[in-house]
């Protein structure tokens, strides 16, 4: 759906006639977000998720070892694959400088948590979705609905040659979570490729040393435990579920939001709200979904500290609909809900066409 051909977006758009005023209405905002001390450092509270989340990803290791060559390790498999999303959740917060006061011990703890636990490519990451949080859900330049093997703009679908292709895209709604299976793959190929390419990133070397020993020590662990067989179904089960896991956490974000073009006029307050969606839900998704249930709020402070989310939602909230900004906020089965029909009303001409 583009911004221009929704009339309640488009009226958000205008403003009004506020949004002439760059940035004006987001300033309130700010100065009372600031005054409330959400912008603060919680360095108490980080300090028992890096806790909880290291223990958790220390235990499904040892029980691999502990259990050993049987098949009781598709269990841990599962396990392990939720460790490193929560690990990996922490990594997006370091990216997002919300754990340390500094810039350089944030980016220790996302070298860690990222390349280091995981395998995930920290400055890869750190690029890719900076451009989104500066033009979400923006046709042709926000990454997140780039042309990819899911479509997400019918211009996307149009662009479709190939039969696989298209059979994918016509059918992509029923496939997605099949295809979740095989985004932790995706993720370890575009870091590892990302770096390949990219002489001048300043961490490469680090990225490059910690990638490779996360590959060693991964690898080397499961074979010295496993059967190659047991091995290659503890792999296929433990990447499936991170991936399955990371995908849940991401997708019901932005789909089925406006896309946004480049020539339509909005501040800033208006084009992070507006494209972005929120998941009602208490502590339990709050922790499940590493804050990214506050989407709304994290686009527009990318740097609060994860626990702070939830208290400036009320602020953020009160603040959109004095200025007749659409906030958007739905339960997590909704959420998927409208995310797969987005998906599916987008693949339906090459449905048609078959």
């Amino acid at each position: 759906m583009s911004l221009s051909t929704d009339p309640v977006l488009a009226l958000a758009q205008d403003g009004g006639g506020r949004s002439g005023r760059s940035g004006s209405d987001f300033a309130p905002l700010l100065r009372t977000v600031r005054d409330a001390h959400l912008l603060e450092r919680r360095r108490g509270d980080y300090a028992l998720r890096i806790g909880f989340a290291a223990v958790s990803y220390a235990l499904t290791w040892t029980a691999l070892v502990v259990i050993g060559d049987s098949w009781y390790c598709t269990v841990v498999a599962v396990a392990m694959g939720v460790a490193f999303t929560q690990v990996a959740f922490l990594g997006h917060d370091a990216g997002h400088q919300q754990i340390a006061r500094t810039k350089r011990w944030n980016d220790v703890m996302g070298l860690v948590a990222a390349d280091l636990a995981v395998g995930l490519g920290y400055g890869w990451w750190v690029e890719e979705h900076s451009r989104h949080h500066c033009r979400p859900n923006e046709e042709g330049y926000d990454p997140d609905i780039g042309d990819s093997v899911i479509t997400f703009t019918d211009a996307q679908t149009a662009g479709r040659r190939g039969r696989v292709e298209r059979f994918i895209a016509a059918h992509q709604a029923a496939l997605f979570f099949p295809l979740l299976t095989l985004e932790g793959l995706n993720l370890h190929v575009q870091s590892i490729g990302w770096l390949r390419a990219t002489r001048t990133h300043r961490l490469r070397r680090a990225e490059l040393l910690l990638q490779t020993l996360h590959l060693v020590l991964y690898f080397g662990t499961v074979l010295l435990v496993l059967s190659p067989v047991k091995a290659l179904v503890f792999v296929v089960i433990q990447q499936a579920v991170w991936g399955v896991y990371m995908g849940c956490s991401f997708a019901p974000n932005h789909k089925g939001m406006p896309t946004v073009r480049a020539a339509d006029k909005l501040d800033f307050l208006r084009r992070q709200v507006i494209t972005t969606r929120n998941i009602r839900g208490g502590r339990i998704t709050d922790f499940a979904l590493g804050g990214l249930n506050y989407q709304v709020e994290h686009h527009l402070f990318p740097n609060m500290p994860r626990a702070n989310l939830r208290h400036a939602q009320p602020m953020v909230r009160a603040h959109c609909l004095a200025f007749g900004v659409p906030y958007t906020e739905v339960g997590v089965l909704a959420s998927y809900r409208v995310a797969l029909g987005h998906l599916h009303r987008v693949g339906a001409p090459l449905r048609r066409n078959r």
